[in-house]
């Protein structure tokens, strides 16, 4: 039986950018994307952040995968990028206050991001170092790239502004509606068929909704276990 072939550096890095990226292909950091994309400014800062704890939690995990007990995986995941996110939470209070206050609650919940805890199990478990480094990488910024087009795509429909600057006329009225979390559905939405577009002419698949058969963690999740979840509902 032939052995297994290694993804490429190049195949690795460009993939997460349109062929698997995060938000609009694996339909994957919905959260953060909907609630912080009303700025251009806070979809870079949530996604810088984010790429980070990617990168630095892919190189720990995979340096640890012939180390960490198959059964407390998914638990020492959580420790690891929780240490990261720590830190990064620490290094932006102490510099960038503002930062911290605009991005609020979503900060520390880059801990239980399912991008970052997917790549750790879908990626990082399996394959070495270098590749992990990368994949965090590509993954960081096509979800970096998704957070600002959507932050782009509201912040000038919705106050006319591109980061605090001030783009359309004051003649035109701004829809409010678009920096509100109605808005922030409907720009999913469309930035979700262009990205399907592109991948059917690509001849890629369109991404869809597949409940949970799409996630990494399912096989790990209660709700997929009909004894965990009848325990749970009980």
């Amino acid at each position: 039986m032939a052995a297994a072939t290694q993804p490429t550096i190049k195949k690795t890095f460009s993939k997460g950018l349109l062929v698997e990226n995060p938000v609009l292909r694996l339909v994957l950091g919905t959260c953060p994307a909907l609630a912080i994309s009303t700025s251009a400014p806070n979809g870079i800062r949530m996604g810088i952040e984010a790429t980070l704890v990617l990168i630095a939690s892919n190189i720990m995990i995979s340096t640890l995968r012939k180390v960490i007990p198959d059964k407390v995986r998914i638990p020492a995941y959580i420790i690891i990028i929780a240490g990261f996110v720590s830190i990064i939470q620490m290094l932006v209070q102490a510099f960038f206050p503002a930062l911290n206050e605009s991005l609020g609650i979503f900060l520390p919940l880059i801990v239980v991001n399912c991008v970052i805890l997917g790549r750790a199990e879908a990626f990082a478990n399996k394959n070495t170092v270098l590749l992990s480094a990368v994949d965090g990488l590509g993954m960081g910024l096509g979800f970096t790239a998704a957070l600002l087009a959507m932050s782009i795509f509201r912040e000038l429909l919705g106050s006319g502004t591109l980061a605090g600057i001030q783009i359309l006329p004051e003649a035109i009225s701004p829809l409010a509606i678009m920096v509100l979390p109605p808005g922030g559905f409907f720009a999913y939405g469309i930035l979700m068929a262009i990205a399907n577009k592109l991948s059917k002419r690509a001849g890629l698949r369109e991404a869809t909704l597949n409940n949970c058969a799409g996630c990494a963690l399912a096989g790990e999740c209660a709700i997929n276990d009909p004894v965990r979840t009848k325990e749970y509902n009980s």
